[in-house]
């Protein structure tokens, strides 16, 4: 009987699942993910978790609870760094000895170190930490970590041609490859979603945000969906190299959209208490408004965020950029 690897569907589940799957399942595991966030899975976490933290966090406790019963080991990486000279959120590094300390009968983690700041090659060093769980043969675990490796470079060829991380993940367990992409149904409005991934593609955390704006009749567009060397080249335009890696990949997403033509406005979502966000929100917000370039609204959201609020912004949102076009008005129109 393989052993079973559960996987939370949460914070870095939208960047890097399909590498992760493909890696255990090479190695003979069975990869468990955990269902789709909640009201259930939200409120035990926010039960578990300390009250210090962001959503996202409560939100992964809970899926790890959700978990806990099914698996024989749960990953939860000890994530410092996945780039030269930059980090993620310090929650991401204590994130595994939160869930031990706050989480009861809990399986064995997968806990590898993942900090590449100083030296990329250490990713070496981590992939067979988690491998030799499963195999004491190197080749094995090389070839496990170039199958991931194969499937990460696939799921980014999609975002980039124009898939949601979410629904690229689903096509993809029915074996869809890049070029079998067919271009989302257009509207008459383009909008950027500007925020990270686990906050705009789960489902219950954004409140269903993208299908809204769908059903308003607005092509939604997001950072994933851009080409990795164009975010970099835009966030370089900073005058200091921003060194947390999400964060800079939306400043960079939201200074491409903001000189495209196409784009009639951009929103930003954020977590109530993210200390990185409430940054990389500001610098974006300034940006847009100082060139007074496009509509912009931004969306702060947390366990107590109410849905008809946000349905009401977006309407009049929505609302106003169609105003603003049928118009020609050069009104500021930020919210």
């Amino acid at each position: 009987m393989p052993v079973k690897v559960g996987i939370p569907r949460a914070l870095l589940y939208y960047s890097y699942f399909p590498m992760w799957k493909a890696f255990f399942e090479e190695l003979g595991a069975e990869v468990i993910v955990s269902g789709k966030t909640t009201k259930r899975i939200l409120d035990n976490g926010v039960k578990e978790a300390v009250d210090e933290v962001c959503l996202p966090v409560k939100v992964f406790y809970g899926h790890v609870i959700e978990l806990c019963d099914q698996v024989d080991y749960i990953f939860v990486p000890r994530l410092v760094s996945v780039e030269k000279k930059a980090f993620i959120c310090p929650k991401f590094l204590g994130l595994p000895d939160m869930i031990r300390h706050n989480i009861k009968n809990l399986p064995k983690l997968i806990d590898i170190t993942v900090n590449l700041s100083k030296k990329p090659a250490n990713i070496y060093k981590a992939i067979y930490e988690a491998g030799k769980i499963f195999t004491s043969n190197p080749a094995k675990i090389w070839l496990a970590y170039r199958k991931g490796m194969e499937q990460l470079n696939n799921f980014i060829k999609l975002t980039e041609a124009g898939y949601m991380p979410d629904k690229a993940i689903e096509e993809m367990a029915r074996g869809l490859v890049a070029q079998d992409y067919a271009s989302p149904a257009a509207g008459d409005l383009k909008i950027a979603l500007i925020g990270h991934g686990y906050n705009i593609y789960d489902r219950y955390i954004s409140m269903n945000l993208i299908t809204k704006l769908i059903n308003l009749g607005v092509q939604v567009l997001t950072a994933d969906n851009i080409p990795h060397d164009e975010v970099e080249n835009k966030a370089s335009l900073l005058p200091k190299r921003l060194f947390w890696t999400m964060g800079r990949k939306m400043v960079g997403a939201s200074f491409h959209f903001m000189q495209r033509e196409d784009i009639d406005g951009i929103i930003h979502v954020a977590a109530f208490g993210c200390g990185p966000d409430s940054f990389t929100g500001e610098l974006i917000e300034r940006k847009i408004k100082r060139n007074k370039s496009k509509p912009f609204l931004n969306l702060t959201i947390d366990e107590h965020t109410g849905e008809a609020g946000i349905v009401t912004r977006l309407e009049a949102f929505v609302d106003m950029i169609r105003w603003r076009k049928s118009n020609e008005s050069n009104l500021s129109a930020h919210g």
